[in-house]
């Protein structure tokens, strides 16, 4: 280090003697003195991270792109396979521990492991869902869905991971939004498919049991997951049977109560198919999806009467906006035929549809309720 004292005081005998006299005067602060907020406890912190871990995994995998299907067939998933006999033995050897957070990051020995991806057995998937190994499961997801909907014995990797408790309750959240990823990603060439049909049966079965332990009152999804399989695979009958109602109340105008009819319809399917439909809150998001989409598919219907169109495939009913997106693609592509061909009134109900249905900003339940107040209790044209 090197000392400069000599040199400023040199510098400053020069500069004269008023100059080393001369301060700056500094207003003096006063004191005010603040203690900082304490910080969460470690438990809090804690809590926060097991609830809050498992619905962003969630979130990430709805959002994440669809993988290839695999190629090998798929055999029936609810069927009874054989248990390895090293799967008894899992259940019964004491499985890690791990917390939410840390389970979120952990790795997958398989892939580690062995150089390239070989599909596992189902006794290693319910090996998987003991430990909590999230990576691995959601590697199965990716390359081998089918494996978390087999039945292996009396059990699902779903239903296991329920049975295991709270503690797993994570697993089971992530299996639930693999399932609803696979269900909103299916491909149209898919649908078709014997596999595709297989799969939506097993899933079914999943969605069902989920359902039946009352996991619903923690999985915002659960419920309109089990009846978006249900109506794609078995529900082709059903829809085209209230497409034709809605179709009528739409001609009648306001007088039809088009809204009223087809939201009616939904809830008595739903009720239908699921026990204390009414108490499940999540399930209205379902219902107000599927009511604008049965009013989309009563309306193109009707135009079809009067102009050469494609139908809008059934499959894509309440599975997200995939129908307002086929209507809006036919009604930009037939307009002039749609100006010349249709009457007043279902030109001006397509005006509302598409105006009130249109975006994403508003909820599904709140765009039900003003297609009520236009269609059901408007003056109508």
């Amino acid at each position: 280090m090197v000392n400069n004292a000599p040199v400023i005081f040199s510098i400053v005998d020069r500069l004269g003697p008023d100059f080393a006299q001369r301060s700056v005067t500094r207003a003096r602060v006063s004191p005010d003195p603040c203690l900082p907020a304490r910080l969460p406890t470690t438990g809090f912190l804690q809590r926060e991270a097991e609830q809050n871990a498992p619905k962003a995994v969630l979130r990430q995998l709805r959002r994440s792109p669809t993988p290839p299907s695999p190629t090998a067939e798929y055999h029936d998933a609810t069927e009874d396979t054989s248990t390895h006999a090293g799967r008894r033995d899992s259940i019964s050897s004491g499985s890690d521990q791990t917390s939410p957070t840390l389970a979120l990051v952990g790795t997958s020995s398989r892939s580690q492991t062995s150089g390239g991806w070989k599909e596992p057995q189902p006794f290693e998937v319910f090996r998987a869902v003991e430990r909590k190994d999230i990576m691995f499961l959601m590697e199965v997801r990716d390359r081998a869905f089918p494996l978390l909907l087999r039945k292996t014995g009396d059990a699902t990797p779903l239903l296991h991971a329920m049975r295991i408790g709270q503690s797993h309750r994570d697993v089971a959240i992530l299996l639930l939004g693999a399932f609803s990823r696979w269900i909103n990603h299916l491909e149209d060439s898919e649908i078709g498919l014997p596999r595709t049909r297989v799969i939506l049966k097993a899933l079914r079965t999943n969605l069902k049991l989920g359902i039946d332990y009352g996991l619903y009152k923690s999985q915002s999804d659960l419920a309109a997951s089990f009846m978006q399989t249900l109506v794609m695979s078995e529900g082709e009958k059903w829809i085209r049977a209230q497409v034709s109602s809605v179709s009528l109340a739409l001609r009648s105008g306001n007088a039809g109560k088009p809204v009223s009819t087809a939201e009616a319809a939904v809830r008595k399917f739903a009720t239908k198919e699921l026990s204390k439909a009414d108490a499940i809150a999540a399930l209205e998001d379902y219902v107000a999806n599927a009511t604008t989409d049965l009013l989309l598919l009563g309306a193109w219907a009707m135009a079809l009467e009067s102009i050469e169109g494609d139908q809008i495939p059934v499959y894509y009913f309440a599975r997200d906006d995939r129908v307002f997106k086929a209507f809006a693609d036919r009604v930009n592509t037939h307009q002039a035929t749609i100006r010349r061909a249709l009457s007043r009134r279902l030109k001006w109900q397509f005006r509302v549809l598409q105006s009130v249905l249109e975006g994403r900003n508003t909820t599904y339940r709140r765009k039900v309720e003003i297609l009520t107040e236009e269609l059901d209790d408007g003056d109508g044209v």
